[in-house]
């Protein structure tokens, strides 16, 4: 018997941790087969909403936000590449020398939302593949543009979009929403609206609470 699972995503397109905890969670999906019948959605969250367009060095940013000095932002770089690596998300953190504002990349996501939840699946994996193994700037126009086209919507209206303010209100509703459910940090991860798991955590950790759900019914 197949069971139904909604799942909210809840991230930002620059974590790196969402990126790790969605190849994670794929892989429990993908071990568990034919015995869930997954409905995906991604959701809204800026890690740094007053971010300009421009963006600033990562390293500055990181020793602002977190106090990090080279070294441990070396090390912290090196555990993520590690991590990502181990659940076959390809990072380079080398070229990842920028943080960059993520609103319209959000904007474009709850576009695809409105399509179908794979053309929005597509979109959020070409949004990290241009982040972070390409090293592109995520508030960038064409950089936009070109992984809607990745994920196989249509170009002349994603530029339609980017040049108006189209889905900015839904957007902020809902980050408004799920900051009102107390959720600070992503990745979150919601199942049937009840049950956070929050992290990058290993497929294992996904599996089994995914099993849990299915066994209480």
């Amino acid at each position: 018997m197949t069971t139904s699972l909604k799942i909210d995503f809840v991230s930002d397109v620059a974590c790196p941790w969402c990126a790790i905890g969605l190849a994670s969670l794929k892989q429990a999906i993908a071990r568990l087969g034919a015995d869930v019948d997954v409905d995906l959605h991604f959701s809204p969250f800026e890690l740094n909403p007053e971010m300009p367009p421009e963006g600033m060095l990562l390293s500055d940013y990181l020793s602002r936000k977190y106090g990090l000095s080279p070294e441990q932002l070396a090390q912290n770089q090196a555990n993520i590449t590690a991590r990502a690596e181990s659940v076959g998300f390809p990072m380079r953190m080398d070229l990842r020398t920028h943080a960059y504002n993520t609103f319209d990349a959000h904007r474009l996501l709850h576009w695809a939302s409105t399509i179908g939840n794979d053309k929005q699946q597509a979109l959020k994996e070409a949004l990290f593949k241009a982040y972070f193994t390409e090293g592109k700037q995520t508030s960038d126009p064409e950089v936009l543009v070109a992984a809607a086209a990745a994920a196989g919507l249509d170009p002349a209206r994603t530029r339609e979009i980017l040049a108006s303010g189209e889905y900015a209100d839904q957007v902020r509703a809902l980050e408004a929403h799920y900051q009102g459910l107390g959720i600070r940090s992503v990745p979150s991860i919601i199942f049937n609206n009840r049950h956070l798991i929050s992290g990058g955590q290993p497929a294992d950790v996904f599996e089994q609470a995914i099993r849990q759900i299915i066994a209480q019914g």
